[in-house]
């Protein structure tokens, strides 16, 4: 049993604690209903609430989601253009997000496979300042993936 001050006020039975709780005018809350024997703390219930849900409101505001950004490439793109798609990739890593770099082959494209993984590669290179490759390129269907998240 625990007081409205933090005071420890020993083991007592629950009709006596409620009793005390009465007499402060305050609401007998249990704190850790598992524990042996339980704990109960003599607290305002609503303020006990209040305070609860405005910690998690604090909690929730300094969480971070991390989305995924997918960067989608063919086997036979252009110089230029893979310096497009890693300016957008160096854009998303720097925002704290992970980008999924995909390589996708059609028709024909699909009996050299092997031969463009240097693509990936390549991309994985040139963002090395930045970022480090989380999942390595793997082949899965007719698409090739490789997921980078930003350097710690």
């Amino acid at each position: 049993m625990i007081g409205e001050d933090g005071a420890q006020l020993g083991i007592m039975s629950s009709r006596e604690a409620l009793k005390i709780a009465e007499e402060v005018g305050l609401d007998l809350v249990k704190i850790a209903p598992t524990a042996k024997p339980p704990v109960c703390k003599i607290v305002d219930y609503g303020k006990y609430r209040y305070e609860l849900a405005r910690k998690e409101k604090e909690a929730k505001k300094k969480q971070r989601t991390i989305e995924i950004k997918e960067i989608r490439m063919s086997p036979n793109i252009d110089t230029n253009d893979l310096n497009t798609k890693v300016s957008a990739a160096r854009k998303f890593l720097t925002k704290g997000n992970k980008v999924k770099v995909t390589l996708r082959f059609r028709g024909r494209e699909m009996a050299h496979m092997q031969t463009t993984k240097h693509i990936l590669d390549d991309f994985a290179q040139m963002l090395s300042d930045v970022a480090v490759v989380e999942k390595a390129p793997k082949v899965e269907g007719r698409t090739m993936t490789m997921f980078l998240t930003e350097k710690r």
